[in-house]
C-alpha cells in the first residue's frame, strides 16, 4: 500500500521554522494603529462635555488664607489686600474677614449672579496679642 507521491502530504514545518513578517510592514500596522488610537482619542475629548463652571473659591479660599495668614495660621486684617493676588487667571475675587462684630473685606464688589463662594471659620488677630475666631469668605466670579 504506497500512496502516491502527491496524495496526502501535508506541510509539517520542521522545528524552527516560524512565520515572519516583513520589518517594513510591521512599521506600517504599527504606525496604522497608532494613529488610529490618536485620531479616536481625539474624537472623544472633542465629544466630551468640559465644565467650564468649575468651581474656583474652594482652591482661592485655601490661597489666600496661606498668602494672608502668618506663620502660625492667624489671619492679621492689615495683610488681606494680598488677597487679590491669588486670583484665578481671568477671574475676580472677593474676599471677606470677620471677627468679633468687625468686617474687612478687599476686592470688587460681588456681583448678585455671583455663585462661587466659599468660607471657612479661621484665626483672626483683632488687636495686637488678642486673636479670635473668625470667618474667612471668598466669592470668585
Amino acid at each position: 500500500m504506497s500512496r502516491s507521491s502527491g496524495e496526502g502530504h501535508r506541510f509539517r514545518p520542521s522545528h524552527g521554522v516560524r512565520a515572519q513578517v516583513e520589518p517594513l510592514a510591521a512599521l506600517a500596522a504599527v504606525l496604522a494603529v497608532s494613529l488610529g488610537l490618536g485620531i479616536y482619542t481625539g474624537a472623544l475629548h472633542a465629544a466630551i462635555p468640559v465644565a467650564e463652571d468649575r468651581q474656583h473659591a474652594p482652591t482661592a479660599l485655601d490661597a489666600v488664607a496661606d498668602r494672608v495668614g502668618d506663620d502660625t495660621g492667624v489671619l492679621p486684617p492689615e495683610g488681606l489686600p494680598a488677597a487679590t493676588a491669588v486670583a484665578p487667571d481671568g477671574r475676580r475675587l472677593n474676599a471677606t474677614l470677620t471677627a468679633d462684630d468687625r468686617r474687612w473685606h478687599v476686592g470688587p464688589p460681588i456681583p448678585a449672579a455671583a455663585s462661587d463662594r466659599a468660607g471657612r471659620r479661621v484665626p483672626v488677630r483683632v488687636v495686637p496679642n488678642r486673636t479670635a475666631v473668625g470667618r474667612l469668605r471668598v466669592v470668585v466670579w
